[in-house]
């Protein structure tokens, strides 16, 4: 069996040197043939180009891919398309994976392959996240790492014929969110069961929070709500609703733990900057994802509203 593992990846250049070692150091069994790393450059303006370019080489599974900065369901389609595997694996370019990584997906995979007499399911590994650059690794798996999504493109490996019958993804999703989990939708349609793999281990890395993130968390929930309608447009059912936090429920929930938005981003700045100095920035990421949550169901309702969605 050949493998293709299709990352895209925009500005990351650091974490992707990780990523890609990782992923050179992998030990398989008889069933892997081989595997190839087809990475899909997302017009990253970091050097992540002029840096592949230089060290492929160095990685001889890598092949190399470049697109104008289009979003990551363009790149992973790119990158499907001109892969060469029988076996599809997704994962981000953030994503530092163990060893095993591989030989366990496809452990998994075939044994549910020849328990349901067809290839028509997926697993789902293990995404640990973590904030330590030096040895991502060594995190240990946290209560908030459990994920109840379908087809999270973090870590999944999939059949490619199935992965191409279901339409591969939706490029309309150009803002940040929901382009993996729509197209869990329409392979849940077609019957594709979640198979979890959770000894398919990938550590996902993200800094550790600062204040001057703040910014950028609130650009991404007001994409993550525009995306939410797109979303939610495509398959207009109460599950997706509830995905993408468009009820009252929500609503309600959220103003009401923040006081109808008097804790917010700017009030929980002192807080936020003494539980940062004090090395607690898991906790406060916690806290701060409160308001954040407003602003993204906020967004959404008025995002609605403005295209007479009910």
């Amino acid at each position: 069996m050949l493998i293709s593992v299709v990352i895209p990846t925009y500005n990351r250049l650091p974490i992707l040197r990780k990523c890609l070692i990782a992923l050179e150091n992998q030990i398989w069994n008889n069933e892997i043939y081989n595997y190839e790393i087809v990475i899909v450059d997302d017009g990253s303006t970091d050097g992540t180009i002029d840096w592949l370019r230089n060290n492929i080489e160095t990685y001889p599974h890598l092949r190399l891919f470049e697109q104008n900065h289009g979003g990551p369901a363009l790149g992973r389609n790119l990158g499907v398309k001109n892969s060469k595997g029988d076996l599809i694996v997704f994962i981000d370019s953030d994503l530092v994976v163990d060893k095993f990584f591989l030989r366990n997906h496809v452990d998994s995979l075939l044994k549910a392959w020849k328990k349901n007499g067809n290839r028509k399911c997926f697993t789902y590994g293990s995404v640990i996240n973590t904030s330590n650059f030096n040895n991502p690794n060594s995190e240990p798996f946290k209560l908030q790492d459990l994920s109840w999504a379908y087809f999270a493109t973090g870590n999944v490996a999939i059949d490619k014929r199935v992965l191409e019958i279901s339409g591969l993804f939706d490029t309309s999703f150009q803002l940040y969110g929901w382009e993996d989990l729509e197209l869990g939708e329409r392979l849940r349609n077609m019957g594709v069961k979640l198979i979890k793999c959770p000894k398919a281990i990938g550590y996902h890395w993200h800094p550790a929070l600062s204040l001057d993130q703040i910014p950028d968390l609130i650009r991404i929930e007001k994409e993550r709500a525009k995306m939410g309608l797109v979303f939610y447009r495509k398959h207009p059912t109460l599950r997706v609703k509830f995905i993408i936090q468009y009820t009252f429920i929500h609503r309600f929930l959220w103003e009401f733990l923040t006081l109808g938005g008097l804790i917010n981003t700017k009030t929980m700045r002192p807080l936020l900057a003494v539980l940062i100095k004090n090395g607690q920035s898991r906790l406060a990421m916690e806290l701060l994802r409160l308001p954040l949550n407003l602003i993204g169901v906020r967004q959404i309702f008025r995002e609605a509203s403005l295209i007479g969605l009910r």
